[in-house]
């Protein structure tokens, strides 16, 4: 975990409601993982003194630089809209626990909306050891489908569904899913973006015994541990137990995670 300043390399918009934010990372000196998480400092911190969460969309350490993608929702990311090339960004991190791997078999991951940003960087990394990767990709409307050219030219297989075509729902996602386990030897199975989504990818990992990792969402205020503002519940050795979204998680195993 590093305190650091990085200079903003591009800040753009990719639709209406998301944006695309690459900063030189070159004074970061440690390993990120997929799955982990900045704490950004929006704009001024005086007015708006807590930071904001943001998964890793891309780490290229060949380059040194750090991309995040973001839905602009309230007055921090509006802010963060406001910011140039050339300005320096604030910024915590690494922080909390990544995904890991399986040693064998594909995977499946199951994004919706911003959630694809989590589940970018460990398909990159999939990828980058030769692994199989499917991509379920839900969203509202086809415009909010981030990133499904960019997870397709890394080699990953792609699928689209979305509310407005009609094709969202869970039974119809469910059928899709249970297609790809059975013919394309999936090893395990990762969400993120959706409680909805990760409860069905709970329910198919406990029914075909497949490993698999969640990344929780969640509001947070120190994003280090301290302050217990992004509490939630977990199933450990057969007690529901209090953990931190952001030191304990935010990924966990997906058996552990209680979706309410």
């Amino acid at each position: 975990m590093k305190l650091f300043n990085a200079k903003i390399i591009a800040n753009h918009p990719i639709n209406a409601r998301y944006w695309h934010m690459i900063l030189d990372a070159s004074m970061l000196d440690e390993h990120v993982a997929p799955g982990q998480f900045f704490h950004l400092q929006c704009g001024d911190a005086q007015q708006n003194p807590l930071r904001r969460p943001l998964s890793v969309f891309h780490y290229h350490q060949a380059s040194a630089t750090l991309e995040f993608l973001y839905l602009v929702k309230g007055i921090g990311t509006q802010q963060m809209t406001q910011r140039r090339p050339g300005d320096y960004m604030n910024l915590i991190g690494p922080l909390g626990r990544g995904f890991t791997l399986p040693e064998q078999g594909a995977l499946l991951l199951i994004a919706r909306g911003v959630g694809v940003a989590t589940l970018h960087a460990l398909a990159r990394e999939a990828r980058a050891q030769n692994k199989t990767v499917y991509v379920l990709l839900s969203a509202r409307t086809a415009n909010d489908l981030l990133t499904a050219g960019a997870l397709e030219e890394i080699g990953a297989v792609v699928h689209t569904v979305t509310d407005q075509e009609g094709t969202s729902d869970l039974e119809q996602v469910r059928p899709l899913l249970e297609q790809l386990i059975h013919a394309e030897k999936i090893g395990a199975l990762y969400s993120c973006g959706s409680r909805r989504l990760s409860k069905l990818a709970q329910d198919l990992a406990e029914k075909y015994h497949l490993k698999g990792e969640l990344a929780i969402e969640a509001h947070m205020a120190c994003g280090i541990g301290d302050c217990y503002a992004c509490a939630c519940t977990i199933r450990s050795q057969g007690q529901l137990k209090t953990a931190r979204v952001c030191s304990d998680g935010p990924v966990f195993p997906i058996e552990q995670v209680v979706i309410q």
